[in-house]
């Protein structure tokens, strides 16, 4: 579409058939290469806290767009593909890094109320067990609290 400007292009237009010519002159290899070139030079010139903005920027945008739903299935896609890519070792790792930065960041009184939170609910759906004479779930939950916190 011509400009009426003496038959010339509009930028738009030129940008548009520049970036249609490019693609059709390289390979996914190409553009892999300028967006690392770029990205580094982009880490060189911005800092944390850049980065922090665009990322809150961009997630509420996508948050704007999309449901609860969107956000389910993504995660179960994630999940999935985390689970055929890594073994137990890697769950093992994971899991004792969280809970080593759990640890740092929380005391001991938070460590008996998730106790006693978790016994309660064990508590609560095993209701319907026949426990053998054995503490209950939710009385041991207690039990375990009471202990760590002398």
């Amino acid at each position: 579409m011509a400009n009426n400007n003496n038959d010339k292009m509009s930028r738009e237009e030129a940008g548009r058939k520049g970036g249609e010519a490019t693609a059709k002159n390289h390979d996914k290899e190409f553009y892999q290469e300028i967006g690392q070139k770029g990205g580094e030079a982009t880490a060189e010139s911005h800092d944390k806290e850049f980065y922090q903005e665009i990322g809150q920027k961009g997630g509420e945008a996508t948050a704007e767009s999309h449901d609860k739903e969107f956000y389910q299935e993504i995660g179960q896609k994630g999940g999935e593909a985390t689970a055929e890519n890594h073994g137990e070792e890697f769950y093992q790792e994971i899991g004792k890094k969280g809970g080593e930065a759990t640890a740092e960041s929380h005391d001991k009184e938070f460590y008996q109320e998730i106790g006693q939170k978790g016994g309660e609910a064990r508590g609560r759906n095993s209701d319907n067990d026949d426990n053998d004479g054995k503490m209950s779930r939710e009385e041991a939950g207690r039990k375990g609290g009471q202990r760590s916190r002398r």
